[in-house]
């Protein structure tokens, strides 16, 4: 069992993965872990430009365009010398992120082809692969309730129609790298509790966490 790990939460917008994996942090602190909780797009330069030009539909840019900003944030995310999820791993943090490369696939897969996508972000994906990813898997129907009724703002992608989309294309990127990914997927649509009880449960379950 690894001391420390890498855990990415993913999930469709309004899944609720924000508040889960800020759950898990606390459960897995509260077990002894020393916890980096971070996200995707990041707060630094390039995931700043994102949210700010384009996931806020201020300025269009061809999906690719926004697919590649997306590859560059997260080598960002990965590499950068002080804050960066390798960095932190090597000072024994164990590191959740909300949103990793699985996202790219679904959300930009929803509109360009999935495998330019995967390939654009080969190499972070050699790079670091999460020791799991963990994915809060609610109806779109839901998710869009909960956005309409927690959000002073929307963003792009957060419509109805491209959160089915989304939700069709993250599994069908999870069967394509079953493989090759270590996925658990919770169901999203029970309250916070029980998903964050269910997301423990799946962490002990594969071994990563003991019981």
């Amino acid at each position: 069992m690894k001391k420390n790990l890498f855990i990415a939460i993913e999930g469709i917008d309004g899944s609720g993965k924000s508040t889960q994996a800020k759950n898990i942090a606390k459960r897995l602190e509260a077990e002894g872990h020393k916890v980096y909780l971070t996200f995707e797009p990041t707060d630094m330069r390039i995931g700043k430009m994102i949210r700010n030009t384009f996931l806020s539909g201020k300025e269009k840019a061809d999906e690719k365009v926004i697919a590649a900003l997306f590859v560059a944030d997260r080598l960002d995310h990965l590499l950068h010398e002080t804050d960066g999820i390798l960095k932190k791993l090597a000072e024994g943090y164990t590191v959740i992120t909300d949103r990793y490369y699985f996202s790219s696939y679904a959300y930009h897969g929803a509109h360009i082809d999935m495998d330019w996508v995967i390939n654009a972000n080969k190499m972070a994906a050699e790079t670091l692969k999460p020791d799991v990813n963990l994915f809060v898997d609610v109806s779109p129907e839901v998710a869009m309730k909960r956005i309409n009724a927690n959000r002073e703002s929307i963003e792009i992608y957060e419509t109805l129609d491209n959160l089915k989309a989304v939700q069709a294309q993250y599994l069908r990127a999870f069967e394509k790298l079953k493989n090759e990914e270590h996925i658990v997927a919770v169901n999203g649509d029970d309250s916070p509790e029980k998903v964050t009880e269910n997301l423990w449960e799946a962490l002990q379950k594969e071994n990563l966490i003991q019981e």
